[in-house]
């Protein structure tokens, strides 16, 4: 039987990259989707490219509103009938070092990453808890919330804060069998590594006891692994997906 099957997931900027490889992980297994994006037409769009019909819908949802993801969650069970799984991926980039980071730039990375973290696990939770069977929350949070980068004191701030995030969720919503869990992503292969600069590339790839870049598919692995019954007794967890960097 497929991992997924009759259920239904919500993944949050999953109209392309790694959210849309988690998207792919879980319609495979048998998910009806629910691809949210902040760009409509895109998350449709991505909807349709799933090839997966009736199965799968987009809508556009800024996660930074409160408005904008209950709206989501709404979407979810009006159109499937449940929510069991709920993946917070959406995410930006506003890199600089302190010196020349603005305050707005701060905002936005966490706005994005951590109050739309927030606001969606607090939205799916409301759900999940009045459902015989709970349900999963992943939320991806990023080798930079463990370890801090140059020029992301934004970012890691937003991803370390995900992380507790993460945990004192499960610990509010475990006693109705929803689990809360963290993916930790590495060095991904997506559009924006791939235009690093070799130089920055190479000492990157230096620091990965597996020697390579990771695959968005290898991200979603974790996730539907997280997502599904498999992990039926994990909770509060982080999973590094890594391939060794920075243990």
């Amino acid at each position: 039987m497929s991992l997924l099957a009759g259920r239904t997931a919500v993944v949050t900027g999953s109209a392309q990259g790694i959210g849309y490889a988690i998207a792919e992980a879980f319609a495979a297994e048998g998910a009806n989707l629910v691809i949210a994006d902040i760009n409509g037409d895109a998350a449709e769009a991505a909807a349709l490219q799933l090839g997966i019909g009736s199965r799968a819908i987009g809508v556009a949802c800024d996660v930074s509103s409160g408005a904008d993801v209950a709206a989501l969650a709404q979407a979810a069970t009006d159109r499937f009938g449940s929510l069991d799984v709920f993946v917070n991926n959406a995410g930006i980039t506003r890199d600089a070092t302190m010196r020349k980071m603005t305050e707005d730039m701060f905002d936005q990375v966490i706005a994005v990453h951590l109050r739309g973290s927030w606001l969606g696990t607090r939205a799916a939770a409301a759900v999940m808890r009045e459902q015989p069977g709970g349900g999963s929350i992943v939320n991806i949070s990023s080798i930079s919330g463990k370890v801090g980068l140059m020029g992301q004191t934004n970012y890691s701030a937003a991803k370390a804060g995900m992380v507790g995030l993460t945990k004192a969720a499960a610990k509010e919503v475990g006693f109705a069998n929803v689990r809360v869990n963290a993916v930790q992503p590495g060095l991904i292969r997506t559009p924006m590594t791939e235009g690093m600069r070799e130089d920055i590339k190479e000492a990157r790839l230096k620091e990965i006891a597996l020697g390579r870049m990771g695959e968005a598919t290898e991200i979603a692995q974790a996730v539907l692994f997280l997502a599904s019954d498999m992990s039926s007794y994990i909770t509060g967890a982080v999973v590094e997906v890594t391939g060794g960097r920075h243990m």
